[in-house]
């Protein structure tokens, strides 16, 4: 479960984004950037990130405030999965990434796997939506739902692309150091789980 200082950190930020959307009067739109700024000093206090680039991350986010949704493909050949190594980390991950504005969870899956692995492909089926505060992650100031859905192959080759330096496929008792701020062992076990039992219905938490 997530911890509470940084639940209590998305919540404050939360309520501060929204409140300075629909604001008028100049008293509460002060208000609510002190707010926005405890939430700062919170995760400022608690992670190694500086306030700057927090302050920054939060200011960038307007409107309404609503989770972010992370899309993940998963991708099995000869019962081994597809990852690919990020360069932010040099860690292992499936391909994807956050959803994009116009585009669909399928049209964004089916982007990411062909810019971060090489291979063309299409989605088949939604596996799982996780809420990422359930699961064991480092601490990040968005609240994100992780989406996993399976894809095939239908062309092109491994190839490294603009954020990732390798491209592997890897069975279940060989996984490789995973950058466990996109997935963990926990989450790629349950993907093998899906391999082994087409059936399983999907997984929502």
């Amino acid at each position: 479960m997530e911890q509470q200082w940084l639940t209590w950190a998305k919540e404050i930020q939360a309520i501060a984004q929204t409140g300075l959307t629909y604001a008028k009067d100049v008293y509460d739109i002060e208000r609510y950037q002190a707010l926005r700024e405890l939430s700062v000093d919170i995760l400022a206090n608690y992670t190694y990130e500086g306030k700057e680039k927090i302050r920054l991350a939060f200011a960038s986010e307007e409107g309404y405030a609503t989770p972010k949704v992370d899309v993940r493909g998963v991708i099995f050949r000869e019962d081994k999965i597809l990852m690919v190594r990020e360069k932010l980390d040099s860690n292992w991950a499936l391909p994807g990434g956050w959803a994009d504005i116009g585009l669909s969870p399928s049209e964004v899956v089916v982007k990411e796997i062909a810019e971060e692995s090489g291979f063309k492909a299409e989605a088949v089926r939604l596996l799982a939506v996780l809420d990422k505060k359930f699961h064991h992650h480092p601490p990040e100031p968005y609240h994100v739902y992780k989406m996993f859905i399976l894809c095939r192959i239908t062309g092109g080759e491994a190839a490294e692309g603009v954020e990732t330096s390798g491209v592997a496929f890897f069975g279940e008792d060989e996984l490789p150091e995973l950058s466990e701020e996109r997935n963990t062992k926990e989450q790629l076990r349950t993907m093998f789980q899906f391999l082994r039992n087409p059936e399983k219905p999907v997984i929502l938490d």
